[in-house]
């Protein structure tokens, strides 16, 4: 599955359009570029609809939300459903304002995305329309740990079935699930946490890899996580003394750009429930 899902978005060259956070738009592009896919950026209502036209597929961020990107938001979202291209929604944040919270379910009800992707509080925050999301970080007491895991999957899967979308809770242990099936990922290193922005980078891989896997998205978001994970490991590896949190995030993606299917496979901490 690892090999096969990797491999098919560098065969493909995925070309995805992001409408993302301008924190960290410019590693969406550059992991995008690494793993093989191709980036395009924009949040203009007035040309959105036509990129959307010509890319693979949609990565919506809310993470700097204004009234111009919410209208873009729509408008791209709209003629990705008219064309039949994935969307994937990150609600950054969902649950710490009324805005985001409510452009959030109105994304979910209006746009009926393919992969909604968040940390574990985010997630509540979609399925009960309110929660208690701190900043862009999950609260502790809403933390995925191997004691709660089963309910946690339990609940992934039963929002999936319930949005007909496939759900992705990304933390310290990663669950990717549809209605029938969750993939549990354990890769990764805490300090990825200190670095700005590897949640949206995930998102913009995890779009490619839909994209480049339209029979079998479940599994090409979980092959995503996996990879971020991965490369997280091996990038905290490359750490020299004296380097720091800006050399990690460039290590992660020259991970990401190094990455091959036998490695990814050897690596990964990945079990179905």
């Amino acid at each position: 599955m690892l090999k096969e899902c990797l491999s098919r978005v560098q065969e493909r060259t995925p070309l995805v359009h992001n409408i993302t956070n301008y924190v960290t738009v410019n590693d969406v592009a550059n992991v995008l570029l690494a793993c093989g896919g191709s980036p395009i950026m924009s949040d203009e209502p007035e040309d959105v609809e036509d990129i959307t036209s010509i890319c693979g597929g949609l990565n919506i961020n809310i993470g700097t939300l204004n009234e111009r990107s919410i209208e873009a938001m729509f408008r791209a979202g709209r003629k990705a459903n008219e064309l039949g291209h994935p969307i994937l929604l990150d609600p950054v944040g969902t649950g710490a304002s009324k805005l985001r919270t409510e452009t959030a379910d109105r994304l979910v009800r209006e746009l009926r995305p393919t992969v909604i992707r968040g940390n574990i509080s985010e997630i509540k925050t979609i399925a009960t329309g309110s929660g208690t999301t701190k900043g862009v970080d999950a609260d502790v007491a809403d933390a995925v740990t191997p004691e709660n895991l089963p309910a946690a999957v339990a609940f992934a899967k039963e929002l999936a079935g319930r949005l007909d979308t496939v759900i992705a809770i990304t933390g310290a242990i990663d669950i990717v699930a549809d209605s029938t099936k969750a993939y549990v990922i354990r890769n990764g290193r805490p300090e990825m946490g200190r670095i700005t922005g590897t949640g949206c980078q995930l998102s913009g891989l995890a779009t490619a890899y839909a994209v480049a896997n339209p029979e079998q998205v479940t599994e090409a978001v979980a092959t995503a996580v996996t990879l971020m994970g991965v490369a997280g490991e091996i990038g905290w590896e490359n750490m020299l003394p004296g380097d720091g949190n800006s050399t990690y995030r460039n290590r992660i993606i020259d991970a990401i750009y190094n990455m091959d299917g036998e490695t990814l496979e050897q690596r990964a901490k990945l079990e179905t429930m």
